[in-house]
């Protein structure tokens, strides 16, 4: 059966973030995944779940400047030493967390780099993320993510971020599904997941258009749990979308599933 989680950096926003953990506990989920835990000590987070009885299942690694537009720079070939030290800082808050996969947000292209010095620089950091996840049992995640919300972004599509495994070589990297940019960027879900299943190691949701819970556009979700179920899918799926209204006004679709 599917397994759903509350991605805290989009649910519950109406209220102060260390309060998120108990408002989805009380939603009744078992399991949250957010952006970043960088702002906040690893105890407290801790402290959190634990006593809310959840499990973190995913967070990022560190992706530069986020305030100032920065979506992650795994592809920059002038921040590969800023990236090694997010890995290490990663490590250690997933270690005390508890977390078994992290994700690697690629970050958007300049314009002005070959895009052949992004695709190796990324390739590199991958190599090296994915050989120091490894030596703790944490897996590295690549997201293809939709231009349209972030242009430029580097990673946008399943097919590229297919090459990008097959370039990186390793059985630590895998691929971080979301089906509201897959939508957005390709369309061809169900294919594209009964296809590449075994690289899809974490998937996440909303709706299109308008990145609203399910039920409020184009994606037929019922189709596509049943899916993940008769393919003996086995990872979480992270609820990331914003409330048409609140969050809780907006879980009605869940009990379904």
């Amino acid at each position: 059966m599917t397994q759903f989680a509350a991605n805290l950096t989009m649910l519950f926003n109406e209220v102060p973030f260390m309060e998120r953990f108990k408002k989805a506990a009380d939603s009744g989920f078992k399991g949250v995944e957010f952006l970043f835990p960088y702002a906040y000590s690893a105890a407290d987070i801790k402290r959190e779940l634990d006593q809310n009885q959840l499990k973190l299942v995913l967070h990022n690694l560190p992706a530069g400047d986020w305030d100032a537009g920065e979506r992650g720079v795994a592809c920059l070939p002038d921040r590969i030493e800023e990236f090694r030290e997010g890995v290490k800082k990663a490590i250690e808050y997933a270690t005390a967390l508890g977390v078994k996969q992290i994700n690697c947000l690629a970050g958007k292209a300049p314009s002005e780099i070959d895009p052949k010095l992004l695709h190796d620089t990324f390739v590199a950091n991958l190599k090296f993320a994915a050989d120091e996840l490894k030596k703790v049992n944490i897996r590295l995640l690549i997201e293809p993510i939709n231009t349209f919300d972030i242009p430029g972004f580097f990673l946008s599509k399943t097919q590229h971020a297919i090459q990008i495994l097959s370039d990186v070589d390793s059985d630590n990297l895998f691929i971080q599904y979301d089906i509201y940019h897959a939508q957005r960027m390709e369309g061809e879900l169900s294919k594209t997941i009964e296809n590449n299943l075994a690289k899809i190691a974490h998937i996440q949701l909303a709706d299109n258009p308008g990145r609203n819970e399910p039920g409020t556009g184009e994606i037929n979700y019922a189709y596509l749990f049943k899916l993940l179920d008769d393919l003996g899918y086995e990872g979480w799926v992270g609820c990331e979308y914003k409330p048409a209204t609140n969050t809780e006004a907006g879980l009605g679709w869940i009990s379904t599933y």
